[in-house]
C-alpha cells in the first residue's frame, strides 16, 4: 500500500502511513535497540516506539536517536524511583500538582502556578517536574497517552521568568516525554508575557507550541475553550470553574504517598501488559552504553536536515513550570 503524504503548515508534508508500514517500524526500532534489562524494555512496547516516531515523523533513524538517548536518561536519572519526600519541598506552595478530575477526554490535568515557585535550584524544579509528570502517566487510564496542563498566571511577573528553567523545561519534556501533552492552557497571562512567548518558542517544536492555547477569563471565545474541555463544576475557581476547595498540601501529600506505593506495581504490571513479545531477558543482560550513544541509525546528514522534519508531540509550554498537552491516541495500557 503507498505512503500518502499530507500538506503541513509546519513541515510542508506530513507522513501519513498504513498501520502495516506504522508496524513494520516499530519492529525496525525495536530490532536496533534490543536487547534490553526488564526495566527498560517497558520502554519499547509498541505505542511507546510509535510516540518517538510520531515525533520524528516517522523517521526511523532520527526516532531510533531519540528513543536511545531517553532510554540512557532514564537509566542514570531514574525518574521513576524519585519519591514524594524527596521532592515534597518542591510542591508546599502548589506550583505544580495533579487535580483530582480529568478532562472531558479522560486526561490527567496537571496544574501549574508559576507565581507560586519557592525555589531557587534550577535541579530541584526539575526534579520536581520529573515527578509529576511520572505521577500523571500512572494516572493515565489505559486508553489514554497524554495529559491537560493547565496554567494560571495570577500574580506572575517579570521576576517569576527564567529563560534557563523553560529551556531545560523544554529539553526535558520534548525529548524524554514525546506525544505526552495534549494541550496547554496559559489562563490570564499577562500582556508582558507575549514577548517572553516569542522568545521561547524557538525552544519548541511547532506540534508542541501549536497545542498552547491562551484563554482569558474576559473573552468569551477563548473561555468556551475551558467549558468544551472541562466540567466547569470540578474546576478550580481560578480558572472560572465553581470548586473553592483551594490547594491543600496536607491532602495532596496523602495522595502522593498512595501513588508512590503503586509505582514498583505499576511498572511490573507494565512489563507484563506490554503487548509486544519480548526476548527472554536475563540478569546477565544489560544495557551497553556505548550502544545508546552510538547514533546507529541517524547520520550525520541527517542531522543537519533535522529541522525540516523533526516534530515533537511532546509537552511543554514556557515557564518557570509552564508546558502543553493534546488529543486521544492509541489505548494499549503502555506506561511510557
Amino acid at each position: 500500500m503507498s505512503t500518502d503524504l499530507k500538506k503541513s503548515p509546519s513541515n510542508g508534508y506530513e507522513k501519513t502511513l498504513t498501520s502495516e508500514e506504522q508496524q513494520q517500524k516499530i519492529n525496525e526500532i525495536r530490532r536496533l535497540v534490543e536487547p534490553l534489562p526488564d526495566k527498560l524494555s517497558i520502554y519499547c512496547s509498541d505505542a511507546s516506539i510509535s510516540r518517538h516516531l510520531r515525533a520524528r515523523n516517522w523517521n526511523v533513524k532520527k526516532a531510533t536517536k531519540m528513543l536511545k538517548e531517553t532510554l540512557k536518561w532514564r537509566l542514570e536519572y531514574k525518574p521513576e524511583e524519585i519519591r514524594w519526600e524527596e521532592v515534597a519541598h518542591e510542591a508546599e506552595t502548589g506550583k505544580i500538582y495533579r487535580s483530582n478530575y480529568v478532562d472531558k477526554y479522560g486526561r490527567t490535568v496537571l496544574v501549574m502556578r508559576p507565581s507560586c515557585q519557592n525555589s531557587k535550584s534550577i535541579k530541584g524544579q526539575i526534579r520536581y517536574l520529573v515527578y509529576c509528570m511520572e505521577n500523571a502517566i500512572l494516572n493515565l487510564p489505559p486508553n489514554q497517552e497524554q495529559m491537560v496542563w493547565l496554567i494560571d498566571f495570577h500574580g506572575f511577573n517579570l521576576s517569576h521568568i527564567s529563560v534557563k528553567v523553560t529551556r531545560e523545561t523544554a529539553h526535558v519534556l520534548q525529548d524524554h516525554y514525546p506525544e505526552r501533552l495534549g494541550m496547554a492552557i496559559l489562563y490570564n497571562p499577562p500582556k508582558f508575557f507575549e514577548p517572553f512567548w516569542t522568545v521561547v518558542k524557538p525552544f519548541l517544536e511547532p506540534k508542541t507550541y501549536r497545542k498552547v492555547k491562551f484563554v482569558y477569563s474576559d473573552d468569551l471565545i477563548t473561555k468556551k475553550i475551558m467549558e468544551d474541555l472541562f466540567d466547569m463544576e470540578q474546576i478550580e475557581s481560578a480558572f472560572g470553574g465553581n470548586d473553592n476547595s483551594g490547594f491543600d498540601i496536607n491532602k495532596y501529600a496523602e495522595r502522593m504517598r498512595e501513588d508512590d506505593k503503586r509505582m514498583p506495581s505499576f511498572w511490573t504490571r507494565g512489563n507484563t501488559l506490554s503487548e509486544d513479545p519480548q526476548p527472554a531477558l536475563t540478569s546477565a543482560t544489560c544495557l551497553n552504553p556505548a550502544n545508546l550513544d552510538s547514533d546507529s541509525n541517524a547520520s550525520d546528514k541527517e542531522k543537519a536536515v533535522n529541522s525540516s522534519s523533526n516534530e515533537v508531540d511532546s509537552e511543554v509550554s514556557p515557564d518557570d513550570n509552564l508546558l502543553v498537552n493534546n488529543g486521544s491516541k492509541d489505548g494499549t495500557g503502555d506506561v511510557h
